[in-house]
């Protein structure tokens, strides 16, 4: 595989306000966003995108690779009050066992492959049913853009907020913990071992995917974002 280099990233500066002012700054942006997002998924359920022209089907794969690139660094970051913990869905803490995902929020799906394998996808939820206790959900990549159901087991939320390595860190991965992590350029999660923590709200996380190509196992050091992250409850390979 390829993989992209030299991307640069912009520098994000933490000013120096108050965190009430922060927190408040970040929250409207979150609802800004949240707002765009509904209107967004309105239009998808009015069936005002004709059939010619849907945006996964006319988006190229970069233009895709760049959005969820850009998705990763506008996730907001978390500045709580004084002595507070950091949410479920911020960095590596889970979400709530009664949390259900919300029509459009982006999650890591477990579904059959054609050849009859398992993969995890980056995938988009379309809705959910309490009676069944099943999510419908789109394939991200309209390469295999196909609609899915499947059960709650088969689901992981992404985070909704990057943990701030210099005041929460417990909210991290740590060096050596089994996750999934999206691999660079595709929109497919792998078993990845930590290798770096960020060390600043601006950082990725470095990790070391399972392959076997290489002899010890393990590919070189790839970066990946806090959005793409997420616990691995399979156990480690031996």
């Amino acid at each position: 595989m390829e993989f992209c280099s030299g991307v640069r990233r912009p520098v994000i500066l933490l000013l120096s306000f108050p965190p009430s002012i922060l927190r408040r700054s970040l929250d409207k942006i979150a609802e800004i966003k949240s707002l765009l997002e509904e209107r967004r998924i309105a239009a998808k359920i009015a069936g005002l995108y004709h059939d010619s022209e849907p945006p996964r089907k006319t988006m190229r794969r970069g233009v895709l690779m760049t959005l969820l690139q850009q998705s990763a660094m506008t996730l907001p970051l978390w500045i709580g009050k004084p002595g507070e913990k950091p949410p479920p869905l911020c960095g590596a803490i889970p979400a709530s066992s009664d949390y259900v995902a919300k029509p459009g929020d982006k999650v890591a799906a477990r579904v059959k492959a054609v050849d009859g394998d398992e993969q995890w996808i980056l995938a988009e939820v379309v809705s959910y049913s309490h009676a069944a206790n099943k999510y419908e959900v789109d394939d991200i990549d309209e390469e295999g853009k196909e609609r899915h159901t499947l059960s709650r087991r088969r689901i992981i939320p992404l985070p909704q907020w990057k943990a701030n390595p210099e005041t929460d860190p417990e909210a991290l991965f740590q060096k050596d913990q089994l996750v999934l992590a999206l691999y660079p350029q595709t929109t497919c999660f792998y078993r990845a071992l930590i290798h770096t923590p960020p060390q600043r709200p601006q950082d990725d996380y470095s990790v070391l995917f399972e392959d076997t190509s290489y002899a010890d196992g393990y590919s070189p050091p790839l970066n990946v974002a806090q959005r793409y992250v997420v616990a691995c409850k399979e156990p480690k390979k031996k």
